[in-house]
């Protein structure tokens, strides 16, 4: 069962979120954060992408990075920008985007239980990665980033949310990317012992977005043996019906030798082509190729769905083991310098940007994974393709830090 535990979470003075909260670490190169950072001191990418404030050429792993984000944070805990709240609470955080909003809890979870499986995972993790979240949690003495949770929602947690947050919220802001983040902050006894207890009748969470970062709080909490608050790790829990995932899309930079009339032959063996030239598929085992200036529909014949394998019915395993390993060489997608990877809040329109610009050949755009999929994929202790979830709205960092 799941156990959550409320914590004093350091946050930013409400006036000043807007100008500190900012998108993941790893959704961003180290020139794009300069730029969103640029006139900006407040911005937390000073301590998340601590390189930008070193010389261009610095190797972001370098031990004076993670030193420079440790002087950036302490800087904005000491002139009052962040501030910690004086007892542990659980929050709750809303994010709109567009018509789709999603509210979820803010927590601490389970080292120990992410460790033992109760928080479920469903992609591999590289070992270099761990490491820099490692680095980052030790020496900042923080989790300034949270791990996006999902779990599979019940009425009685439905309504309490929904009711805790008709009030005013305690911090509201909107992003420069039209994002509304607002929170609200649950200290009363009765409330914590709600929550608490609700959710140790759930039995598994499931680790929507931040492999990385919760196997790096795993890794913490192993080498400190639990010690003061490294037993927790940061989280925003959000029901599974309220999840919004896009689709990941794929670029490639050639055709492995082929032409385009040679490519669309041999894919004819393992699609059916549509007439109508729709860029987004609307459905699962669809999908659109862009090439030479148009959009091809396609889709999976059906002996190639047929199939009851979680993971083999996904439409980023059947493209990688029937197009893109036999057709296109590319054996391995986590590694090949070919292929990259376009997430979907970009929309298609991006897609034909990179192609017609020449920086690729062609490109696929996919449909979205389920949820669904998603959680019977990790209950069944299966590990998703690369590249396989996009979720949005994104979390923002400095929202809540969990001191440990």
């Amino acid at each position: 069962m799941a156990t959550l535990k409320p914590f004093a979470a350091l946050r930013p003075q409400p006036e000043l979120a807007a100008q500190i909260c900012e998108l993941p670490y790893d959704v961003m190169s180290s020139d794009e954060a300069r730029g969103l950072a640029a006139g900006n001191p407040l911005s937390f990418l000073h301590v998340s992408k601590p390189e930008i404030d070193l010389p261009p050429a610095t190797d972001i792993y370098a031990p004076e990075v993670y030193a420079q984000g440790r002087e950036n944070f302490q800087k904005l805990i000491s002139q009052g920008a962040l501030q910690q709240d004086a007892q542990p609470c659980f929050y709750l955080y809303r994010q709109i985007m567009g018509n789709h909003s999603q509210i979820g809890l803010v927590a601490a979870a389970s080292s120990e239980e992410y460790l033992s499986g109760i928080i479920k995972k469903h992609e591999l993790t590289r070992p270099d990665k761990e490491d820099d979240r490692v680095r980052h949690i030790e020496t900042l003495n923080s989790q300034t980033g949270p791990v996006f949770l999902t779990y599979r929602a019940g009425a009685a947690l439905d309504e309490f949310i929904a009711k805790q947050s008709t009030g005013m919220p305690d911090m509201d802001f909107t992003g420069k990317d039209d994002v509304r983040h607002s929170s609200w902050r649950i200290s009363d006894a009765t409330g914590i012992q709600f929550i608490t207890e609700q959710f140790a009748r759930i039995p598994f969470l499931y680790i929507a977005d931040g492999h990385h970062r919760s196997a790096a709080a795993g890794r913490v909490y192993q080498s400190r043996k639990g010690a003061g608050q490294s037993g927790q790790f940061l989280t925003v829990i959000f029901p599974h019906n309220q999840m919004q995932i896009l689709p990941y899309n794929r670029v490639l930079k050639d055709l492995n030798g082929l032409s385009a009339a040679q490519l669309l032959q041999k894919l004819a063996g393992i699609f059916i082509f549509k007439p109508n030239g729709a860029a987004q598929p609307t459905r699962k085992h669809e999908l659109g190729l862009f090439i030479e200036r148009q959009w091809h529909p396609l889709t999976f014949r059906p002996e190639l769905t047929a199939t009851n394998d979680p993971i083999e019915k996904l439409d980023v395993t059947l493209l990688q083991k029937n197009a893109l390993a036999p057709i296109f060489g590319i054996a391995d997608p986590r590694t090949s310098k070919r292929i990259n990877f376009v997430g979907g809040i970009r929309g298609t329109a991006e897609l034909e940007k990179q192609v017609n610009r020449g920086e690729y050949t062609c490109a696929f755009s996919m449909f979205p994974t389920s949820i669904e999929d998603l959680m019977t994929i990790a209950d069944a202790g299966g590990i998703m393709p690369p590249k396989s979830t996009w979720f949005e709205p994104k979390l923002r960092d400095a929202m809540f830090c969990h001191l440990i």
